[in-house]
C-alpha cells in the first residue's frame, strides 16, 4: 500500500500556514527516526504496536497475498503485524545465500527463529535399528543441520525418528532410538542446537511411524538425558492421538522445548475447531513458557480474507 502526503498548493483553505509547517516538521522528524527505512516502513512500523504475549511464528506463504512471494517482504508483513517469530521447515533445502538473508532480516526485525526440519523420515525404518550405516547417516544429517542452525540462529530443529519394524519387539526398537539420540544429541550438544521429537498422529495423518504420543518422547528423552534432545509438542497431532492436552503439558514440562498448533478437524488456525486455543494458551504463558509457538497449520479461507482470519484468531487466543 503507497501512503501519499498531500502537497501543499492543495491544502484546504482552513488550515494554516504554521499547521501545515508543524505537521511537515513532524513527518520529516518520523522520516529521521525511522532512516534508513522508508516512510511506508514507519507507517508499519507504527502498526505493529500490537504485543502478543507469546512467540507466535508463522511460516513462509502463511500471508503470501498480503506480502508478496519475496520471503524477505513476507518477514516483514509477519512483524508488522506483531509477531516476533517464525519458523521454515524447509530451511535446509534453501541455499546458503538464501538462508543468510533470511537470518539478517529475522535480525533486523528483532524476531526469533523457530524450528527447521533436521530429519523427518515416514517411509523408513532408521532410528529404530542399530545398523552402523544409518547411525552414521544420522549424525552426518545432524551435522549438517548444525551447520544450518549456525547460519541462520536457530535453536531447534525437528526430528521424526520415522517407521516402526514390525518385525522387532517394541522395547529393542525403543532402545534403539535413545542409543541413536544419544549419538545425534552428542553431535548438537557443543553447537547448542536442540532437536525436538515430534509426536506425529497414526490415525489421520501419519500411519505406521515409531513415535506417536508425548509420554513415549517424554520416556525417550528422559532415557537420552540431553538438553539437546527435547519434545515438540504438537497440540494438533496430539488432540487426534490422546487428547488431554493441558494434563499431558503439565506431566512433560521439563522435556518439552517447543509447541506447534493446528485446530482440528482441519489443521486450521486456532477458533476454528475444538481446541480450546485461548486456554491452552493461557495456561502455558502462566507456566513461564517463552520459547516459540509454531503455526503449522492451514488458512480455512483463502486470499487476504483468510490471512486476516489467521491473524484476528490468535489476536482472540492471545487476549486472557
Amino acid at each position: 500500500m503507497k501512503y501519499q502526503t498531500a502537497r501543499p498548493d492543495r491544502i484546504a483553505g482552513n488550515m494554516s500556514r504554521r499547521a501545515f509547517l508543524g505537521r511537515t516538521a513532524a513527518a520529516t522528524a518520523l522520516g529521521a527516526i525511522s532512516a534508513p527505512f522508508s516512510f511506508t516502513d514507519a507507517i508499519g512500523k507504527l502498526k505493529s504496536e500490537r504485543q502478543f504475549k507469546l512467540k507466535y511464528a508463522p511460516h513462509f506463504g502463511m500471508f503470501r497475498n498480503h506480502a508478496g512471494d519475496d520471503l524477505i517482504d513476507q518477514l516483514k508483513f509477519m512483524a508488522d503485524e506483531g509477531f516476533t517469530a517464525m519458523e521454515d521447515n524447509g530451511m535446509m533445502q534453501r541455499p546458503t545465500e538464501v538462508q543468510e538473508k533470511i537470518a539478517r532480516e529475522v535480525s533486523r526485525l528483532d524476531m526469533t527463529m523457530g524450528v527447521f526440519v533436521a530429519y523427518a523420515e515416514f517411509k523408513e525404518k532408521s532410528f529404530v535399528t542399530n545398523d552402523k550405516a544409518v547411525t552414521e547417516m544420522l549424525t552426518k544429517k545432524m551435522k549438517a543441520a548444525v551447520e544450518v542452525a549456525k547460519r541462520v540462529n536457530a535453536r531447534w530443529s525437528t526430528v521424526v525418528p520415522g517407521e516402526f519394524d514390525s518385525g522387532l519387539e517394541w522395547d529393542y526398537q525403543t532402545a534403539n532410538v535413545i542409543e541413536n539420540l544419544k549419538r545425534c544429541a552428542g553431535v548438537c550438544e557443543p553447537a547448542g542446537l536442540v532437536m525436538v521429537l515430534e509426536p506425529l498422529n497414526p490415525w489421520r495423518n501419519h500411519p505406521g511411524l515409531f513415535l506417536t504420543k508425548v509420554p513415549q518422547a517424554y520416556q525417550i528423552c528422559r532415557a537420552v538425558a540431553s538438553p539437546s534432545c527435547k519434545i515438540l509438542d504438537d497440540l494438533y497431532h496430539q488432540q487426534i492421538t490422546e487428547g488431554n492436552l493441558i494434563p499431558n503439558i503439565d506431566k512433560a514440562w521439563d522435556e518439552i522445548a517447543y509447541f506447534q498448533v493446528g485446530d482440528n478437524p482441519g489443521r486450521n488456525e486456532p477458533t476454528t475447531g475444538e481446541i480450546n486455543y485461548k486456554n491452552v494458551f493461557r495456561h502455558i504463558y502462566d507456566k513461564g513458557f517463552d520459547g516459540v509457538i509454531g503455526m503449522e497449520h492451514g488458512n480455512s479461507k483463502k486470499g487476504k480474507a483468510g490471512e486476516r482470519a489467521v491473524i484476528d484468531a490468535y489476536v482472540a487466543c492471545d487476549n486472557f
